[in-house]
């Protein structure tokens, strides 16, 4: 994997920011590949394709580039609030790679990958309407909060300038392929749950450490007046995945 990105494509930019822009998607077309098959292309979209940048000619994944000269942090701006809840609710989320670049060396410092079936609304945050005086007045934009998605499901594909081996990569988005056949509503459970326990720095865990993040899992899925049953039937859904064992008596085993 070349981690210098092309200037080919550079033409008169004169500003950084402008030059690593226009060369971070032909960068992906020639090196990145595709995580949910053996495909190692994915082939470049027609400009103004809705939701994706990208198409795995093989599996016909679709995915979404996004880069930024800054370190990706815990959330990232993101477009309209609807849309988003459109894409969510009816499972047509693409794949996301989130690309830091370097300035003004132009190289490719950090790649990851957030698989399409790791996003639910927990993750997404609305933002306030702009002002009447605004262009765009009455626009709700979002961001994506990062740090509401398992760490699982944040896939290294670069990091600080390293490539992680393609065989690691894919088994790492294979690990979290069973949350592909739950239905949306059941998915965003089982994902919220995940990185609860995640967030838990342990790899032993008890049941009551989950449930004492029932004030936040109830602010996420204000429908459901049932809390503790529902983390009990996840952390289930966690262990038919392998990602979690019952040890007994209320203890579990992060996997």
């Amino acid at each position: 994997m070349d981690l210098q990105l092309p200037t080919t494509t550079i033409g008169n930019y004169r500003s950084g920011s402008q030059r690593a822009r226009v060369s971070t998607e032909p960068w992906a077309e020639a090196n990145l590949y595709c995580p949910a098959c053996e495909s190692p292309k994915i082939d470049s979209l027609p400009t103004g394709t809705h939701a994706a940048d990208f198409k795995c000619p093989v599996c016909a994944s679709r995915y979404q580039l996004k880069s930024q000269r800054t370190k990706v942090g815990d959330r990232i701006l993101d477009g309209a609030y609807a849309a988003m809840q459109r894409a969510i609710t009816s499972d047509e989320t693409p794949n996301l790679f989130l690309l830091h670049y370097k300035l003004p060396q132009l190289t490719v410092e950090n790649v990851f990958l957030i698989p399409h079936f790791a996003f639910s609304m927990s993750c997404v945050e609305k933002r306030k309407a702009l002002s009447p005086t605004a262009r765009r007045a009455g626009y709700v934009g979002c961001y994506f909060a990062l740090n509401r998605i398992p760490s699982d499901a944040r896939i290294q594909i670069v990091q600080d300038g390293r490539p992680t081996s393609s065989s690691d990569v894919r088994s790492a988005y294979e690990k979290l392929r069973p949350l592909d056949k739950l239905n949306v509503k059941r998915r965003g459970w089982t994902l919220d749950v995940l990185n609860i326990v995640k967030s838990l720095n342990k790899t032993e865990f008890k049941l009551k450490e989950v449930y004492e993040h029932e004030d936040l899992l109830a602010k996420f899925h204000p429908d459901n007046a049932h809390i503790q049953p529902k983390i009990r039937q996840q952390l289930q859904e966690l262990r038919d995945m392998k990602l979690v064992k019952f040890l007994g008596d209320g203890h579990y085993l992060l996997l």
